[in-house]
């Protein structure tokens, strides 16, 4: 690039930087919001709505870099024109091409980081995101455990805890069962929620006894060391992570086996949500080239470009609420899997033609006419 193209790309990179900036801040603000309810309800860490907050933001951004780009990029250019660094360019005999190529080099950059998100980024931090869910659903210790209070969980389980440490290690422990046949009592020194070799949480009970009448009446006592109490009876979820089409890899979208068919989707949404993710990334050059076009697409005007920046922004709402739309079809109609690479397509090549044509007005023939017979007659 020459001098005056690097300065354009900068000029145009860091309000697009900027806008996808501002626009991740919003999204994950509306997702921290969200999380609080993890922290709430579930009694989970600071650090865990952190991290379901950050695995939520791959998703975010396939969404928000080609509206962010947008909108920089329109700033950029208005900004650039206004002070005529454009006109300044065009009078130096750059080239339009010349002129646009630094925009166009970020668009292609911005396309290829959300294609970059896309394939890699977005299933890896979507089935994290799952892992974790199914760990919160699972984590009994913050269901069952609170400081100093008898909390009643499912089945007749009544648990009580004198102290918690930092490290989880759980400090005068009693539980209370009565599965309706019999009623059992635990109470150890120590204990720790845990999980055993196949995924089952349990409650290891460190120096403690148990006590429960027998059939007879007879109170029996027993003493140990260390007891493992399977918490499996009082979980209430599925004891496996059920994914998503958007949590799976784009191999698995396009190739599924028969146990992701069974759980995810059907083999149509599944390969929607691949060629999604392969088209969305299009609509970053769609964005640049209407920003594009609502700025150079025509002449000079002092009063600004209010109108066509209107138009180019209502042109770019509708074609992704179309992308969308597309996608949703496309799971039930295979064929409209073509739709989702040509409406982009097609779309930049129109705001190309209108960014490329002449910059005088055409006139017709009939004027033309006129005006040769009022010079004739002059």
């Amino acid at each position: 690039m020459t001098l005056i193209q690097r300065y354009l790309f900068r000029q145009i990179l860091f309000p697009v930087i900027a806008a996808c900036a501002a626009l991740a801040g919003i999204g994950i603000l509306s997702q921290s919001l969200d999380q609080l309810q993890v922290i709430v309800e579930r009694g989970q860490s600071v650090w865990i709505m952190v991290k379901l907050t950050l695995l939520a933001l791959p998703q975010l951004l396939s969404v928000i870099l080609p509206i962010g780009l947008f909108v920089g990029a329109l700033i950029a250019l208005t900004h650039l024109q206004r002070e005529q660094e454009l006109t300044a360019a065009f009078a130096g005999g750059m080239t339009r091409w010349q002129v646009i190529s630094p925009a166009a080099r970020i668009a292609v950059l911005v396309a290829l980081v959300t294609l970059l998100v896309n394939v890699f980024i977005l299933p890896w931090a979507q089935q994290e995101a799952r892992r974790q869910a199914f760990d919160i659903r699972t984590d009994l210790a913050a269901l069952l455990v609170e400081e100093g209070q008898f909390v009643q969980g499912p089945d007749g389980l009544t648990v009580y805890v004198q102290q918690i440490e930092q490290n989880g290690l759980l400090k005068n422990l009693f539980v209370y069962l009565d599965d309706k046949d019999k009623v059992t009592t635990w109470n150890a020194s120590e204990a720790r929620f845990s999980r055993d070799a196949g995924g089952i949480p349990i409650l290891t009970m460190i120096d403690g006894s148990a006590q429960r009448y027998s059939s007879g009446g007879v109170l029996e006592t027993l003493s140990f060391g260390r007891y493992d109490f399977s918490l499996a009876p009082f979980v209430g979820v599925t004891d496996t992570i059920r994914y998503k089409p958007t949590d799976l890899y784009l191999r698995q979208l396009l190739n599924p086996t028969a146990k992701v068919l069974e759980v995810a989707g059907s083999r149509g949404e599944l390969l929607a949500e691949a060629h999604s993710r392969l088209a969305s990334p299009l609509y970053a050059m769609v964005a640049m080239a209407l920003a594009l076009s609502a700025i150079l697409g025509g002449a000079f005007s002092r009063t600004g470009y209010t109108l066509r920046i209107a138009k180019a922004a209502g042109l770019f709402l509708v074609l992704r609420v179309v992308g969308y739309g597309l996608v949703a079809a496309s799971a039930w109609n295979g064929w409209m899997n073509v739709l989702q690479y040509v409406v982009p397509i097609v779309a930049i090549v129109v705001a190309l033609r209108v960014l490329f044509r002449a910059l005088k007005p055409r006139r017709s023939r009939t004027t033309a006419a006129l005006r040769d017979l009022k010079a004739k007659f002059a």
